[in-house]
């Protein structure tokens, strides 16, 4: 039993690693970044900010939005269901909303990770403008490994179900307080993410900054390679960490 929740926690935090990787790389492109963080990049960018605080600003706001769905969730089903299952539903209410609170230590992790990477890596077309890794193909195979890293580190830390990711978490919830399907919910919140960096970027700097072909790419291959990576690692990933036991 030891064993498995070991494997369990090494499979999560190592999906972190690989995902904040995989974003912190993806912005260092220049080829635009996934909307779920677009709009913390185009302000940390605009205003020279610290771009993994400005993460760990919105990511806070998630939180606070997803523990404020779960209550109205938790009201509406409490009037559907009625008097009888009232106490089993504030029972699960707390659970929820402590799970939620574990997402702000969570998040600080998180974007701690994503300041590392930052330091770490350089932009690539700043640091290699003459050279392949600066020029439009090489920075484009970098975004394609970029997005492959995120599914990854995604799918790693999704599938040991411990604490959501922020980003993750959100969409989680506005999905369950709407009644709709993960990802038509998923893709509507990318649409808002984007729409907000297009105005900030367009007003504040007369420009796009942190939408581009980059943008559309993540949109369409990290889901594809969640897909791919679970086809081939997630069963073997569960026999190790014993979620099958994990329920």
């Amino acid at each position: 039993m030891g064993k498995t929740y070991l494997y369990r926690g090494g499979f999560y935090l190592a999906g972190l690693l690989i995902l904040a990787l995989g974003i912190t790389l993806n912005t260092k492109t220049g080829m635009g970044v996934s909307p779920i963080i677009s709009v913390s990049y185009s302000i940390s960018t605009i205003w020279g900010l610290n771009f993994g605080n400005m993460t760990l600003v919105l990511y806070a706001f998630f939180v606070v939005i997803e523990m404020v769905l779960h209550i109205i969730r938790n009201q509406k089903y409490t009037r559907r269901e009625g008097a009888v299952l009232a106490h089993a539903n504030k029972v699960n209410l707390k659970w929820v909303l402590f799970m939620d609170i574990l997402q702000f230590p969570l998040n600080l992790v998180f974007t701690r990770f994503l300041n590392l990477f930052s330091d770490w890596l350089p932009d690539l077309k700043t640091a290699y403008g003459d050279s392949f890794a600066g020029s439009f193909t090489g920075r484009l195979l970098f975004l394609i490994a970029a997005i492959a890293l995120t599914g990854i580190g995604a799918a790693m830390s999704l599938n040991m179900r411990v604490i959501p990711n922020p980003g993750d978490g959100i969409v989680q919830a506005i999905a369950d307080c709407i009644e709709k399907g993960v990802g038509f919910t998923k893709n509507c919140f990318d649409i808002l993410n984007i729409t907000i960096t297009l105005t900030v970027s367009l007003v504040f700097a007369g420009k796009l900054v942190g939408v581009g072909i980059g943008t559309v790419l993540a949109v369409i291959g990290v889901g594809r390679v969640i897909a791919v990576f679970n086809h081939f690692c997630m069963e073997k990933m569960d026999n190790l960490a014993g979620m099958e036991q994990a329920g």
